[in-house]
């Protein structure tokens, strides 16, 4: 049957143990500030007793720096906290949202979710982009890095608006986005209105000139939207690429949120 989205809560299951004791990480192995934490892993597959299933479309794992995890099973998205010492990679206990999936998405996370959870670490190995997890009883988790999203030529739509206290989402049905170009340039639109100007790109920042925008007059909300867009302009912006998103704060702390187009 086709996913269907029920409430989401939050299910807690087994705690891991945290692996014991400290290993200098290596060639092929992993530790804080290694390529293991911070990427955005896709899983490509899961072993368990021998037997090899291909994960479906939109499973990940992601450690960030300081521990915590997020991710998708197949289906359901989950969180978690990580222990990385050396290889060793210990989880603590999954929270999940609850979905309703197709048969096929709901074994795989089913099994990949006992699999982390019946494990007290895996070791880490890996080679190029890609990371392999193994379980003591032989469980293996094999994944691969995505790259971020290119900072120009990503068609980059605007998700959130806010400051650095809070964070606020676009008013439905509003159509803001910007591209970068490779010719030093920003085009895009505000949520009403298009708009363009010249954009130079150095050491994490993002130096945009006066907008050039069209002039129609739309919705209160949608202007409102423009309005805050247009901080960005005639200024300097520092910029961060998580995967496929990104985040854009101004100089006076206006700060967006964008998403890559599919």
């Amino acid at each position: 049957m086709d996913k269907q989205r029920m409430t989401l809560s939050v299910l807690t299951l087994l705690p891991l143990a945290v692996a014991c004791g400290t290993h200098t990480a290596g060639s092929g192995s992993v530790g804080r500030g290694s390529p293991v934490t911070g990427v955005h892993w896709t899983v490509d597959s899961l072993t368990v007793d021998g037997r090899t299933a291909k994960a479906p479309a939109g499973a990940y794992l992601k450690i960030g720096e300081d521990g915590r995890v997020s991710g998708n099973l197949g289906c359901n998205g989950f969180g978690s906290k990580a222990t990385v010492k050396g290889d060793r990679v210990a989880f603590g206990a999954l929270r999940t949202t609850e979905m309703g999936c197709a048969k096929g998405p709901a074994n795989f996370e089913r099994n990949l979710s006992r699999s982390i959870a019946g494990q007290d670490a895996f070791t880490a190995k890996t080679a190029g982009d890609r990371l392999t997890l193994t379980a003591g009883g032989g469980d293996r988790i094999s994944l691969t890095k995505e790259k971020d999203a290119p900072l120009r030529g990503t068609k980059w739509t605007v998700t959130a608006l806010g400051d650095r206290n809070t964070s606020r989402s676009l008013p439905k049905g509003t159509d803001a986005y910007f591209v970068l170009g490779e010719d030093g340039t920003l085009d895009g639109r505000l949520g009403c209105n298009h708009a363009s100007a010249r954009a130079t790109v150095s050491d994490g920042h993002i130096t945009l000139g006066p907008a050039r925008t069209t002039r129609m007059m739309c919705d209160r909300s949608l202007m409102r939207t423009e309005k805050a867009l247009l901080e960005l302009f005639d200024g300097r912006t520092s910029y961060v690429v998580d995967h496929r998103g990104i985040t854009l704060t101004s100089e006076n702390g206006t700060i967006v949120q964008a998403a890559a187009a599919e």
